[in-house]
């Protein structure tokens, strides 16, 4: 199994190894004082359909831990809109870490994908975009099982 687990988080988000994502990365526009604004579209420049947002936040304590799931069908985009986060991602095969620190490049996360979220800092908030609505069937959330369910659809 290949993994880049024990190697520093890539300054920039990249996808080596595993499959079944890749980074996003969301137009920034620029209002001289006024700011700046991205944009995440359906079958744009976020890969499917949006049909559900959700935002995580009070994520203060460092050590917690988010994710440790995978799913059977559910697409997701995820973007770090503040502070930072390590993201962990297994597609059963392979294993690679990711920093997330920048409000406009995110990682597509695809179907049958073990992740998790660890090492947050600066106030960080989360921003999600999934392909469907809450469905507690489509969770995997034991990793053994996941290992299991990948090998089976191998």
């Amino acid at each position: 199994m290949h993994s880049s687990m024990n190697k520093p988080p890539d300054e920039q988000a990249q996808i080596h190894a595993v499959k079944n994502c890749r980074v996003i990365e969301l137009p920034r526009i620029v209002d001289e004082k006024d700011g700046v604004i991205s944009v995440g579209e359906s079958q744009r420049n976020i890969p499917f359909d949006i049909r559900r947002v959700y935002y995580i936040y009070n994520l203060n304590y460092r050590h917690s831990l988010r994710g440790k799931h995978a799913h059977k069908q559910l697409e997701q985009a995820l973007f770090c809109i503040n502070g930072s986060v390590i993201l962990d991602l297994d597609d059963g095969l392979h294993k690679q870490r990711i920093k997330l620190d920048k409000p406009n490049v995110g990682i597509y996360m695809g179907r049958e994908l073990w992740h998790e979220m660890k090492y947050f800092c600066g106030n960080c908030i989360l921003l999600v975009f999934a392909s469907d609505a809450y469905d507690e069937t489509d969770y995997i959330r034991s990793y053994d099982a996941f290992i299991t369910y990948i090998k089976q659809r191998q």
